[in-house]
């Protein structure tokens, strides 16, 4: 197999005219580099510490399109893995959550304990005869860093990479909206639903990066279908976007916006309630962005709905193709009707079946697929909405926009993208 053909990044995407080309939507050669070049060194969103409350609990998952297994190991700290035996290279865990006391790869029985380590194999002794067998070379591969921030478990592939901490910058600001507004912090509900689109993963994750534009217009039937209304205008109010290296929050001050679409009243009334205990806690602006009208992503492929609580992770598997998978958080101290009724309202907005997951699904396909025509690829792609709306806000950090209905979280994503794509380490990334 020949390696892929290195593309020439700097035209693909122009931020001060907001124009993007539309290969880096489909071409296999792009898709190859974004394997080595983010998704091998950035922080990956693996797993929640309430997946994994206890020793020999785990999680599998991927970081890009390697396969790893994340544990809690007997000492109590997090690691994870490549699920991938060093003997033959089968995958080691099938199963996708559970407890265990180690894995054991069932090709040749080879067991490696929950630090990683190989404890034995079938047939030990011949192995021992074999002149320069090290059982302590031949342990599942650590993923190189691992992390927490505040219940998000996060790893990364490159021992150069930043820290979490630096990773985000000033973007826990935002994060700290849904991840600390209640003194008992947060807690992945039980499940995960697993779906696949037929779409490259950055239209899914600038979509939650900024794109307000849609909701009134994509979501017009399912909002009504909820609220028994339109979804309000993105235009009316106090609205912003904000970034951070790459990590986009797009927002209204409307408190309930996108937790009214969920159909239950009784979150409105919880959240309402809870308003004065979380201003004391984070300031009454973002107290009032806890169930707001907005969205997020984390760079790159991490994203989620305050108000909705829906956290989603877009898996890579090929230039046009992800794997979906969809978690729902809550606080850990909200009462139980109140995390049924987030589970009820996700199943039936943000699922494979959800009023609002079809309408984005489709048009995310279809925006893959149209653009690796060979007139319509020559045709650039406009991302120059709001040009020049940039602002400050006396509590609100990182780079600010005014206006939810805006490109510029769009451009920040594939600005940071770019410079990925370009960067031979993190010291040439800017921060």
């Amino acid at each position: 197999m020949t390696a892929p053909t290195a593309v020439d990044i700097s035209r693909l995407v122009d931020t001060e005219e907001g124009s993007v080309d539309r290969s880096i939507y489909w071409d296999p050669d792009l898709y190859a580099q974004e394997l080595e070049q983010i998704f091998a060194r950035c922080w990956l969103f693996l797993a929640h510490e309430s997946q994994l409350a206890k020793p020999g609990d785990y999680v599998t998952t991927t970081m890009g399109q390697d396969r790893v297994i994340v544990t809690r190991k007997r000492d109590g700290s997090i690691g994870a893995f490549l699920n991938s035996c060093p003997h033959r290279g089968n995958v080691v865990c099938h199963a996708e959550a559970g407890n265990a006391r180690g894995f054991v790869c069932n090709y040749h029985g080879w067991s490696f304990g929950l630090d990683g380590s190989l404890v034995g194999m079938h047939e030990q002794a011949a192995f021992d005869r074999s002149p320069g067998f090290d059982r302590t070379k031949l342990g599942l591969t650590p993923v190189a860093q691992v992390a927490t921030y505040k219940g998000l478990v996060f790893g990364t592939f490159d021992p150069g990479a930043p820290s979490l901490t630096e990773y985000f910058g000033d973007f826990t600001y935002y994060l700290d909206v849904l991840l600390d507004n209640d003194e008992g912090g947060t807690e992945f509900l039980p499940g995960c639903i697993s779906s696949v689109l037929n779409c490259n993963w950055k239209i899914a994750a600038e979509n939650f990066a900024g794109d307000a534009l849609h909701a009134g217009w994509t979501h017009d039937s399912g909002a009504r279908a909820m609220l028994g209304k339109s979804v309000p205008s993105a235009t009316d109010g106090e609205s912003y976007q904000a970034n951070v290296n790459g990590h986009c929050w797009e927002f209204n001050l409307d408190l309930v916006g996108n937790a009214a679409t969920l159909g239950d009243r009784a979150i409105l009334r919880y959240l309402r309630g809870r308003e004065p205990a979380m201003a004391e806690r984070l300031g009454p602006t973002r107290a009032r962005m806890v169930g707001s009208m907005a969205s997020v992503n984390v760079f790159p492929n991490f994203s989620f709905l305050p108000g909705q609580n829906t956290f989603r992770v877009w898996q890579p598997r090929g230039p046009q193709q992800i794997e979906l998978q969809t978690w729902i958080l809550v606080n850990r101290n909200a009462p139980q009707e109140i995390k049924d009724a987030y589970r009820k309202g996700v199943m039936m907005t943000f699922a494979p079946s959800g009023v609002f997951e079809m309408d984005d699904g489709e048009n995310w396909e279809y925006a893959t697929r149209a653009n690796d025509g060979v007139v319509t690829r020559r045709q650039r792609l406009y991302y120059g909405l709001g040009l020049g709306t940039a602002t400050t806000h006396p509590e609100l950090p990182g780079n600010l926009y005014h206006g939810q209905v805006n490109d510029a979280n769009q451009r920040a994503f594939l600005s940071r993208w770019a410079q990925l794509m370009q960067a031979d380490s993190w010291d040439q990334v800017p921060s």
